[in-house]
């Protein structure tokens, strides 16, 4: 069986060989090797079998750097301009747009989708199924001065399974975003976001709920009601302000 092709046609046998004299000078730089771990930890959700695997991951293009010690899962796509940081632990088959900066202190978990010209940086969980839109903002110090020094003061932000996060939004620093919540596009997370909601404005507040398959439920904000999913029949049960799933079948 043929290796697997990376940039420029070339195997990722060349792309990991540790002698740089046997590969191109325009791919030296992303040279560096990946490391494979067995497993995240309990903050993500599980998953049956080995963890990660190398020899899959879709290497696009030369003009990216991945440091020394990275973890990256298995059919993870990594594309113009991206850097990796060397403290970074990636999950499977997930997908780094353009310019994408992913710092050290960095869990990132399976299938997450992270659009153009988007930075995660230290103190960001991204769970299983986030998708971040393009050019959304992370933050990691609530009181940033150029002069001060708060690298021990960083607020740590939490994205739960399944959320999205819309183009150009941003989130300050120590929120949490429920699982399959929805921030619309430009918003301005500045507290906890509960599963489920669809939230938008600046500062964001709630405006609905959105079901897991990303459809807009008949409900409002607060109440007792229950609606279906329109695409899938899901059915989701509002009591007060939380709404939760009904495992009864469509």
């Amino acid at each position: 069986m043929p290796p697997s092709r990376g940039p420029e046609g070339l195997s990722n046998d060349v792309l990991f060989s540790d002698d740089e004299t046997s590969a191109p000078s325009a791919i030296k730089r992303c040279l560096s090797p990946i490391s494979v771990v067995p497993d995240f930890g309990p903050c993500l959700s599980p998953i049956s079998g080995p963890r990660f695997r190398l020899s899959p991951i879709s290497l696009s293009v030369p003009d990216f750097v991945v440091d020394d010690g990275a973890q990256i899962g298995a059919d993870t796509r990594v594309w113009h301009w991206v850097h990796i940081c060397a403290g970074a632990r990636i999950g499977e088959r997930c997908s780094f747009g353009q310019n994408v900066f992913v710092g050290n202190d960095v869990l990132i978990g399976n299938n997450c989708k992270v659009q153009n010209n988007v930075s995660i940086y230290d103190a960001v969980t991204l769970e299983d199924d986030v998708f971040c839109g393009p050019g959304m903002v992370f933050t990691n110090v609530y009181n940033p001065r150029s002069a001060v020094i708060r690298k021990d003061e960083y607020r740590r932000t939490l994205v739960k399974r399944g959320a999205t996060i819309g183009a150009n939004a941003t989130i300050v620093c120590g929120a949490t975003l429920g699982e399959y919540a929805f921030i619309a596009a430009g918003a301005v997370i500045t507290k906890d976001v509960k599963p489920y909601a669809l939230i938008a404005g600046v500062p964001a507040r709630q405006i609905g709920w959105m079901s897991r398959h990303g459809e807009r439920l008949d409900l409002s904000v607060q109440g007792q009601a229950e609606a279906r999913c329109p695409a899938t029949g899901e059915i989701y049960q509002l009591t007060g302000d939380h709404l939760s799933r009904s495992e009864e079948a469509a």
